[in-house]
């Protein structure tokens, strides 16, 4: 059979980590520490078997060092000389500060973020869309309570498990983490909203746990608008009260101009209720609370409905990389592999946006794992995957060469 319509001198991984500056990698290291003493597993080489290792949804540390051994003739090709033993890489993940990966994703996110925000079929028509950011948190469940302590009452019986809360913050129009906080799953969300890192005229997007007047006031004085979902047990006075009505008299919008108080603090406020309408679901009425007083009722539903995005982002992750399983139990084992989740997340997203051809994040996802070592053009392939299998069955098709018979 012929060679691959594909065929390229290095493999997948090594295309796909193009983006990964080495000496600002190593930099990033020894900023934190994290080169001495260190004879040859250093950031780069560290940062790229751990990235290997969640890209292909391995378990443990086993694993990683019996799937580096089997591929250990491509493994210069990307950069890593030996192949780094279970101990090796356990000893770094506990010992190399999380701290160092975390510049390495904001370093690789701030480089590249525009190429995100060019993709257009990431980006809705709004104008507003570019202006929203999407707040909100995910718990990863552990093992051991002693780590990072769990949300909830003790249970009767057993032991309570602890969780990791990851707070974000992402831009709409990009759809990656653009400020990550790490927790125990027991803190509260709200100290996430910080007014301080908005900018005029943004648009903050969060679900009911972030209310908080004080915030929102000084939200209002920085010109940034909020839109929330309202809590059931707010105590506010009514200042103006509107309702929309269809043609059949059924209510559209309630609109109403409120004013919440508490201490010092007295915060105006308008309140949106709508009808939502699922498809198998009993219809519902929904409150949004926001500080805009101007945009159509449609435009405040239409923003928060857009914090989905943020959840889908969540989901995303969790079913793509390995979560339910740690390669190291230290505190800065669990945060390194949840920054280098992350940043794997990001390189895939910046694949996806370069591709001409439409690919779900997890069909993609899925079709790297499997092609990972294997040496092919990497924008080629993704771009038109089906071109090997055609050649195969046109050279099927074909009759077999007529057999010579010598006199």
């Amino acid at each position: 059979m012929s060679k691959s319509t594909h065929f390229f001198g290095q493999p997948i991984y090594g295309q796909l980590i193009k983006l990964l500056d080495k000496s600002k990698i190593l930099q990033f290291s020894r900023n934190h520490g994290g080169e001495r003493y260190v004879k040859s597993f250093d950031g780069f080489t560290h940062l790229l078997t751990m990235l290997y290792a969640v890209i292909m949804r391995f378990d443990s540390l086993r694993e990683i060092e019996t799937s580096m051994t089997a591929e250990v003739r491509k493994l210069h090709h990307i950069g890593i000389e030996t192949v780094p033993r279970r101990s090796t890489l356990s000893d770094a993940n506990s010992r190399r500060s999380e701290k160092f990966f975390e510049d390495v994703y904001h370093d690789l996110y701030e480089e590249n973020k525009s190429k995100l925000t060019s993709d257009s079929r990431r980006n809705g028509t709004e104008e507003w869309v570019k202006r929203l950011r999407i707040i909100d948190s995910t718990t990863i469940s552990l093992f051991s309570n002693l780590i990072f302590k769990g949300v909830g009452r003790h249970p009767k019986t057993g032991k309570k498990k602890g969780g990791i809360k990851v707070h974000a913050v992402i831009q709409a129009n990009e759809g990656v983490p653009c400020d990550v906080q790490f927790t125990s799953a027991a803190t509260n969300d709200s100290f996430m909203l910080v007014p301080s890192k908005f900018s005029d005229k943004e648009i903050a997007a969060m679900d009911r746990a972030y209310i908080n007047y004080e915030k929102f006031e000084e939200l209002t004085e920085r010109n940034v608008v909020y839109v929330t979902k309202m809590k059931k047990n707010l105590n506010y006075e009514i200042l103006f009260d509107f309702m929309e009505m269809t043609t059949e008299g059924k209510m559209e919008y309630r609109e109403q101009v409120v004013v919440f108080r508490k201490g010092e603090t007295r915060h105006i406020a308008r309140i949106v209720t709508y009808v939502d309408i699922k498809r198998g679901k009993q219809p519902k009425l929904v409150s949004l609370l926001t500080n805009d007083f101007d945009m159509r009722p449609e435009t405040i539903v239409a923003i928060y409905r857009r914090r989905w995005q943020i959840e889908s982002l969540f989901k995303q992750i969790k079913q793509n990389f390995p979560l339910r399983y740690f390669y190291g139990e230290s505190a800065n084992a669990i945060k390194i592999q949840i920054w280098v989740t992350l940043i794997a997340n990001l390189l895939l997203s910046l694949l996806q946006s370069s591709l001409e051809r439409r690919w779900s994040f997890s069909g993609l996802a899925t079709m790297v794992r499997i092609v990972l070592m294997y040496y092919l053009n990497i924008n080629t392939f993704f771009n038109k995957p089906d071109e090997d299998l055609k050649m195969m069955l046109m050279e099927a098709a074909e009759p077999p060469p007529k057999e010579v018979i010598s006199s």
